[in-house]
């Protein structure tokens, strides 16, 4: 299963993380709309990322939910008929929550830089560093580590939680009202 090293983090100067995320990598930044559909699943999460009428992917991903440097191994499928998945899907599992977002995306070598702006929730930045097969764990570590230190994220900013994790907890802290 292909996996990568990550963190997310709140932040709160998403202007500054831009301009130092764009002065790291070569690449235009691309700006990506999605809607994650999370699905209740067994195991691991379990969502649909719709990304047009004609572009989804069905993502699996198993990742501790740690406020750490942590490795998430995940599975991908690709399809050009998000919105029947999402039908066939919704049919067989319950939705557990939909997260919205706009993504910014850098990619710096194997990095991929996220700048979220995620509905409900605010803005967020995360690393990923997809390991090669070839590659060592700890040399993803490493990587991330050195990208915190030039982003300015420390390790109080990190959260263990995935973005539906925290929705849920914000729909059912505003239902307890």
């Amino acid at each position: 299963m292909p996996s990568n090293i990550e963190i997310k983090a709140k932040i709160e100067n998403f202007s500054a993380k831009k301009q130092i995320a764009e002065s790291l990598t070569n690449h235009q930044c691309q700006i990506i709309i999605q809607e994650d559909i999370f699905f209740n699943c067994k195991n691991g999460r379990l969502k649909l990322r719709i990304l047009s009428g004609t572009h989804g992917e069905l993502i699996y991903y198993e990742r501790p939910d740690v406020p750490a440097i942590k490795q998430s191994n995940y599975v991908i499928s690709k399809t050009d008929n998000p919105y029947q998945l999402k039908e066939i899907l919704s049919k067989a599992f319950d939705v557990k929550v939909i997260v919205k977002k706009k993504r910014h995306l850098f990619l710096v070598n194997q990095t991929r830089i996220h700048l979220d702006e995620v509905e409900e929730l605010g803005n967020f930045l995360e690393l990923e560093v997809v390991i090669e097969p070839h590659q060592d764990t700890a040399e993803g570590y490493l990587i991330v580590k050195e990208l915190m230190e030039i982003l300015n994220i420390d390790e109080s900013d990190l959260i263990s939680k995935a973005y539906a994790d925290l929705i849920l907890e914000k729909i059912s802290y505003n239902v307890s009202d």
